[in-house]
């Protein structure tokens, strides 16, 4: 006899991690079937109690390298939701991070806290998403433990549970901080700079001066430079030192170290350093370059950084700052905070709708294109719901206000932005494990690139000076930099054009796509009924037919009768008061309407009340065989026509299904309707494969069937009665309609339920794949390609050393591209057909082969420049105290 066993696992990041623990609990001898949920964080065991024991299923996760929370008492009964405490989730910002060595160091840190169930950091956002138990840790521990690590959190943290205070005033404090980052950086480097070109003037153009004389003025500019500007290496190097571990600020501190102390102790103690035999070479200006470009390299980068997250600012900036409340009948402007659910508040021409609400009375037409992307006006009346931060184009109304504060719609929105754009894609995950051993690496690369030069090379100024280039060319930061920076300007450029992906893994997975299923009410079609036709039959004109079935239809709740009745005020039909209503259950209604009694429903009721329908059967089986519901009208006994009513394709459906399949997708309809009529909306929709009849528990069934033909499934689906469906797909596409964008459990939301936005999605994803994978192929082949360069592995051959000012302006610039690639993805445009994703127009090709041009002449100037600085001759011979220096020995071997 079997028995089921839920877990509560913890550590699990992504679908690799749900395989891994799969595979794990599968090894264990018993166990008959394991299923692993990612969203829901637990293991489903069904095992035989008499193989194996729950201990034993813990114990093979916990090899497996995650964690168990509390097991449950009995094996047989599901998990209490008080058996485990609910995980709290903090986003911390971090202050000092400055490459991917970094990330890997605070996630350890935060790790270690107990009651951490799993620690994200994203060097793009500059922050930490923390998921743990509050019953265990908290955020004084959690601070400790970044601080330990060497950096520092910001400002308070945003919880998940956070109260209505407007997001606005964290993000423009932390635009504050980041502003005052850049303007530190800019003075910095930009004084660096200055002072490091006129060291060199001073000591390549011949003055006449004796460098012995100028030597002292360079140590006091130099250790100016090094001291202030180059501090911020130091203070990062030893925060990281002091907990045993290194990173990008180590490399750079001890490598303009090195060149500093060398120049300094030949230049205070000549004399000394002749009898040591150490050559009167001075570094100064080397050491200063380099600081100031990579200063400037840092300032590029934040101010890159500053315009990735343009997409969180644009959409907080859509928000109104105040609404004009009606209390106690007076209206009065209050600022949007004060607004309360159930207030009433008047929005005129001109102005923003400051929240969420239902229209209590006037009618308008509101733009909602920072909602959907579309640029239409939608037409509001009373009834209608409205959204806010959309804006009122013409009349005037009153709202009742629904949702205020972090519940509004564009609230939700900035939250399920920011959520992605701090989220990691699993191509990053790899840059993460590199960059953990990278800078230990390096620090061996150059000791042993030292030893080697030192032993065999022409001179101990040869050695330290690629030493010093091997410290300073090496750079983790473009590793750590090419996905998340892509993923925020991805995400951001998503939600401007209505759609919002929930993360990094989404964003890669929709490219994979091969087969995708579209669910029909509500997807393909309006999801509600429509008039499609009207058929008078005898002195009844269509107009007359359709005015007094509407009129015996006000009785009636049934969707049915509630298309008729809009169809007749959308044509401004007055309807007269119907009498002596009845409704037939399954049949229809009868009902007196202007002096005739009128009978509304389906074949059965005429049959029922031995109404002859003279032909109208057969061409109501033709309405049928189309997708309508045909519904016969008789009037005083007699056939009087049909009205036929379907849930109507949607406008775009048709063109969006092209689109998907001239990407060369496989495009499904499933729906529960009958054959016929699901057959009539494909043909309409131009879809040619159809799985009709499925009721809503099938539907995930289905998926998974397409899924074992080797698939890769997309579902869409309205996101609530397609859930299980949405889950099983490998990405789950929800239609929201902009107030419930936070219950599609989807992997992207559509927010105007515009089907076409599942092609800007797809065209999306693999614009900003393209721009990761060229980051890191940029960040990977610089280092592998310069590191062996800037140890000297071609002066044997060519005689071509690398200069450390070069080096450091490589390394500056290695950051800066990947970030201004990711950049590019900004100018993102809707794509006008699948033509335009398959074949780039001339304009986008351009583009792109201007920046890789530009990437590619950036690495041909690092080249000359390393030919160009290379010195054959490798004189070392020591200088005496007042001998004249030779000009070409005063910097360089």
């Amino acid at each position: 006899m079997t028995q089921q066993l839920d877990i509560p696992v913890t550590g699990m990041t992504c679908a690799s991690c749900v395989r891994r623990i799969e595979k794990a609990l599968d090894k264990v001898g018993g166990v008959h079937a394991a299923s692993v949920n990612l969203a829901t964080e637990k293991a489903r065991v069904i095992y035989d109690p008499a193989s194996a024991t729950p201990t034993q299923l813990k114990a093979a996760i916990e090899r497996a390298g995650y964690g168990v929370r509390a097991m449950p008492a009995t094996p047989t009964a599901p998990v209490a939701p008080a058996a485990v405490a609910p995980p709290g989730e903090l986003t911390l910002p971090i202050t000092g991070m400055t490459c991917a060595s970094c990330v890997n160091r605070v996630e350890k840190a935060l790790n270690k806290v107990g009651g951490v169930n799993a620690a994200s950091v994203n060097l793009a956002t500059e922050k930490a998403t923390v998921r743990f138990d509050p019953a265990v840790a908290n955020l004084s521990q959690l601070t400790a433990a970044v601080e330990k690590a060497g950096y520092a959190v910001g400002s308070l943290p945003v919880a998940a549970t956070a109260t209505d205070a407007p997001v606005a005033d964290a993000v423009d404090e932390r635009d504050r901080e980041r502003q005052h980052e850049i303007d530190s950086l800019r003075t910095k480097s930009l004084t660096s700079l200055a002072i490091g070109l006129l060291m060199m003037a001073l000591m390549y153009i011949p003055l006449g001066i004796d460098m012995l004389l100028i030597a002292p003025v360079l140590l006091i500019a130099a250790s100016v430079v090094q001291f202030w500007a180059g501090a911020t290496f130091y203070r990062a190097a030893w925060a990281a030192a002091k907990h045993g571990g290194t990173n990008m600020n180590t490399l750079v501190a001890i490598g303009t170290s090195v060149a500093y102390a060398y120049s300094a102790f030949v230049t205070l103690w000549p004399s000394l350093a002749a009898q040591w035999g150490f050559p009167f070479h001075l570094y100064y200006e080397t050491a200063v370059i380099v600081i100031a470009l990579i200063l400037m390299g840092r300032w590029l980068e934040a101010r890159a950084k500053k315009q990735t997250g343009a997409a969180i600012k644009a959409l907080m900036g859509l928000q109104a700052k105040t609404a004009r409340v009606i209390r106690n009948g007076l209206e009065q402007d209050v600022p949007i905070a004060s607004v309360q659910a159930g207030d009433l508040v008047r929005v005129r021409p001109g102005e923003k709708v400051p929240v969420d609400g239902i229209v209590t009375e006037g009618r308008s037409a509101l733009d909602e294109s920072m909602l959907t992307g579309e640029s239409l006006p939608v037409e509001k009346t009373a009834g209608d719901q409205v959204i806010g931060a959309t804006l009122n184009k013409t009349g005037s109304f009153v709202f009742r206000a629904t949702k205020v504060g972090r519940d509004t719609a564009l609230a939700q929105i900035v939250r399920l932005v920011e959520d992605a754009q701090g989220s990691k894609a699993p191509m990053q995950r790899m840059a993460d494990t590199i960059s953990g051993y990278f800078v230990p690496v390096v620090l061996g690369l150059a000791v042993l690139n030292f030893a080697i030069w030192l032993l065999f090379g022409p001179s101990l100024i040869f050695a330290l000076t690629t030493t010093i280039a091997v410290l300073i060319i090496a750079c983790p930061c473009a590793l750590g930099l090419a996905t998340p920076t892509a993923i925020m300007v991805g995400t951001g450029k998503a939600a401007e054009n209505g759609v919002l992906i929930r993360g990094g893994e989404a964003l890669e997975q929709a490219r994979r796509i091969t087969a995708i299923v579209l669910d029909k009410t509500g997807t393909l079609t309006r999801g509600k009924p429509a008039v499609t036709q009207i058929i008078a039959e005898g002195e009844l004109s269509e107009d007359e037919l359709l005015r007094l079935a509407a009129a015996a239809e006000i009785g009636s709740e049934h969707p049915l009768g509630e298309a008729i009745i809009a169809q007749a005020k959308q044509q401004g039909l007055d309807l007269p008061i119907a009498r002596e209503f009845a409704s037939i259950t399954g049949k229809g209604i009868t009902a007196s309407v202007a002096g005739r009694r009128l009978a509304l429903g389906n074949r059965a009721l005429m049959q029922q009340l031995n109404v002859e329908l003279n032909g109208l059967g057969e061409r109501a089986d033709m309405l049928a065989r189309d997708g309508a519901t045909p519904m016969f009208v008789a009037a005083d006994g007699q056939a009087a026509g049909i009205i036929a009513v379907a849930d109507t394709l949607k406008p775009e459906s048709r063109e969006a299904v092209a689109q998907l399949k001239a990407l060369g997708l496989d495009v499904w309809m499933l729906t529960g309707d009958t054959r016929a009529t699901a057959e009539a909306i494909a043909r309409e929709a131009g879809i040619d494969r159809v799985i009709a009849e499925v009721l809503p528990e099938q539907k995930a069934a289905q998926v998974k069937a397409l899924q074992a033909q080797g698939n890769v499934v997309a579902m869409v689906g309205d996101g609530i009665n397609d859930a299980p469906a949405l889950a099983q797909a490998d990405l789950g596409i929800a239609i929201g309609t902009g107030t419930d964008v936070a219950m599609a459990a989807s992997d992207i939301t559509l927010i105007g339920g515009d089907l076409r936005n599942i092609v800007t999605a797809i065209a999306l994803s693999r614009k900003t794949v393209s721009a990761i994978k060229q980051g890191l192929f940029w960040a990977f082949a610089y280092n592998i390609l310069l590191i062996p360069v800037a140890m000297g592995a071609l002066y044997p051959l060519f005689g071509v050393l690398l200069d450390p000012v070069l080096a450091a302006a490589a390394m500056a610039m290695s950051s800066v591209s990947v970030v201004t690639n990711a950049l590019r993805l900004r100018g993102f445009t809707r794509p006008a057909s699948a033509a335009a994703i398959l074949h780039p127009s001339i304009g986008e090709r351009v583009r792109e082969y201007a920046y890789l041009g530009g990437i590619a002449l950036i690495a041909l100037m690092v080249g000359a420049g390393a030919l160009y600085f290379a010195q054959p001759s490798m004189s070392d011979t020591p200088m005496q105290p007042g001998m004249e220096m030779p000009r070409e020995s005063q910097r360089t071997p």
